[in-house]
């Protein structure tokens, strides 16, 4: 029991479901497919996505949830890992768990929703959908709050998003196109989903303006990916 309170932090229940989720999807990957855990088929069978085959069955659309808690290898999954638990319980601890949970899920979604139209012929995991949303959504805040820890996060978070996206093209197993739209799924979100102690620095006609944005530009890449 120690151990797993140790693993599993109860101030941050969030962070730690993610991570704990994602590093049993990644050994079950290792262990089932021993020697082939990178290929693309482990990862499609995984949960991984690949626009094409949600164009030929829309049945498939869940892997637009699926594939925010695939990585393909060791690499992949440790970056991403060390990304999640330090940024997830800074965010966690500002947002609160729910609001947290609610971010960086909606920011994965739109990061695969990008992929699923733009990108269809290759087949994308990861959470970095999610963690470029959340970057985004606090690169919008730092100008909009008075809280000085999320202003110098958010400075923080601006100058890696512009990094990442920099430094994307230069890397070819990177989805620049997820990390955008991830990011700026993140961006809507962060007027939509208030975090705490700032809930005024938005109207309520901006929070809905801003919910209904995201819908409908979500909704629309579904439709447009689900049957082109």
């Amino acid at each position: 029991m120690t151990q797993f309170k140790s693993i599993f932090d109860k101030d941050y229940p969030v962070t730690s479901g993610i991570l704990l989720l994602t590093g049993a999807v990644f050994l079950a990957l290792q262990f089932f497919r021993f020697g082939e855990a990178t290929t693309s088929s482990a990862i499609y069978d995984f949960g991984g996505l690949l626009g094409l085959l949600i164009k030929a069955d829309n049945s498939q659309l869940w892997r637009l949830l699926s594939a925010i808690f695939v990585h393909i290898g060791w690499e992949h999954f440790l970056f991403n890992g060390l990304a999640i638990y330090f940024l997830g319980r800074q965010v966690e601890s500002l947002f609160g768990s729910s609001k947290f949970a609610l971010l960086y899920l909606l920011s994965g979604f739109m990061g695969n929703a990008f992929v699923l139209v733009l990108t269809p012929d290759v087949i994308v995991a990861g959470a970095s959908t999610s963690i470029f949303g959340i970057l985004a959504s606090f690169a919008v805040l730092r100008f909009f709050v008075h809280n000085h820890s999320v202003q110098s996060l958010g400075r923080s978070c601006m100058i890696l998003l512009i990094l990442n996206i920099l430094t994307a093209p230069l890397m070819p197993n990177i989805s620049l196109v997820g990390h955008i739209g991830g990011a700026v799924g993140g961006a809507i979100c962060a007027v939509f989903i208030p975090i705490e102690g700032e809930e005024g620095i938005f109207s309520t006609n901006q929070r809905r303006l801003a919910l209904f944005a995201y819908l409908l530009l979500f909704l629309a890449l579904v439709w447009r990916g689900s049957t082109f």
